[in-house]
């Protein structure tokens, strides 16, 4: 279904969907509206069940461009009975704790909903050219997605970025530039040669689409659950686009009648060495500040000034969700404990999730009858060096 305008997030300027937009006057993001009384027509569960099994199902609540598709989507959603079992809650455990595993997707992670869109999109818009600033996985899956599209693309990468990502972006033919500094520093390099270059600019939040593809996750949770949500979604948030994405999808389920106004509560997950939205959340603000020398090993969440940030928040408050940290330590600890446990092999943000749903079960924010769910962004097969050092600290047992 063709989008029908693009709406501003924060002063609500609409502006035109069949020409290239980035941000909005006032320099926020702009979102994807849509006919929802028309898409709820033909957009149901009996109808799904006929369909291609990758995110383009969803056709009707996504951009009508023909698709430039990898097969990303309907990743693995995972009842991970012995994790729960190892996470005391209240008298009990976790009886009902799944594992959305989005490290099976195209190279190897999440970001690969939001490039097949964003791709699809710009490739309609005539685009000559593809830039994008990365800490990591965003920049390969952009990477693949031009070579499918047949469209040149320039990945501005920190110089401490996983060899694995750097390698991938050079193999589907990206040029790459490595910078000293943080992924804050590659959006300025962007920023300042993208209208020189030519380059349509695919940032985090800078355009339209990523956002749509990754809200095909709550479309999926949806499907996957038979119609209903869970109690509870822990996201590892960086630029946050995900949890943003997610909670776009509910408010369009609602509209579609599919759902009524109650929504999971949303966990957004930050590394101790970088927490802007925790920090935010802490203090009650309703945005965030520049988080100083951000370090962490978990890459994704190593952006310390996220565009995304008065959604983000406000997404916590609606959905009475919260924040919270955990350090690098513990996330590899939780790393090891999830690939044991369960066979899943996580990058370092989805490990910390696991650990921040032991912290919300210990304090009784999380019931041990609820439904939860934990994201796991990406595979832990891109974050080598991290693992060398999860497994070096691991204790003989």
């Amino acid at each position: 279904m063709d989008v029908v305008e693009l709406e501003c997030s924060a002063c609500g300027k609409k502006y035109d969907a069949s020409v290239e937009q980035h941000l909005c006057t006032c320099g926020k993001p702009l979102l994807a509206r849509y006919d929802l009384r028309r898409a709820a027509a033909t957009l149901t569960l009996e109808n799904l069940k006929t369909r291609l099994r990758t995110l383009w199902r969803y056709a009707e609540v996504l951009p009508n461009d023909p698709p430039v598709s990898l097969g990303e989507g309907m990743t693995a959603l995972v009842h991970a009975e012995r994790l729960g079992a190892a996470i005391p809650c209240g008298p009990g455990n976790l009886k009902r704790l799944f594992i959305k595993d989005e490290g099976l997707n195209p190279t190897g992670s999440f970001k690969a909903r939001g490039m097949t869109a964003a791709v699809s999109r710009a490739k309609q818009l005539g685009a000559r050219g593809l830039a994008a600033p990365t800490a990591g996985n965003a920049g390969g899956a952009l990477a693949a997605y031009a070579a499918a599209a047949g469209i040149p693309a320039v990945i501005v990468m920190p110089a401490d970025t996983p060899a694995a990502n750097v390698m991938e972006c050079q193999a589907f033919g990206a040029k790459v530039v490595k910078l000293n500094g943080l992924i804050s520093d590659c959006g300025k390099y962007v920023a300042e040669h993208k209208d020189r270059e030519g380059w349509y600019d695919v940032s985090t939040l800078k355009e339209p689409y990523r956002v749509e593809g990754k809200k095909t996750m709550g479309y999926e949770l949806w499907e996957q659950f038979g119609g209903e949500l869970p109690d509870v979604i822990l996201y590892p948030t960086g630029g946050g686009v995900g949890l943003i994405g997610m909670c776009k999808a509910f408010d369009e389920m609602q509209e579609m009648g599919w759902i009524g106004a109650e929504r999971p509560r949303m966990v957004a997950v930050q590394a101790e060495g970088c927490a802007p939205i925790v920090r935010a959340w802490e203090a009650h603000e309703s945005s965030a500040q520049f988080f100083p020398n951000a370090a962490t090993v978990a890459s994704g969440l190593r952006v310390p000034g996220p565009l995304g940030d008065l959604m983000i928040l406000s997404m916590l408050r609606q959905t009475n969700g919260t924040a919270l940290t955990v350090t690098d330590e513990e996330m590899l600890h939780a790393g090891r404990e999830l690939a044991s446990l369960e066979g899943i092999f996580a990058a370092p943000e989805g490990a910390a999730t696991v650990i921040a749903a032991r912290k919300l079960a210990a304090s009784g924010w999380i019931k041990r009858e609820e439904t939860v769910v934990l994201f796991n962004t990406g595979t832990g097969y891109k974050y080598a060096e991290a693992w060398q050092r999860a497994l070096q600290s691991a204790r003989p047992e």
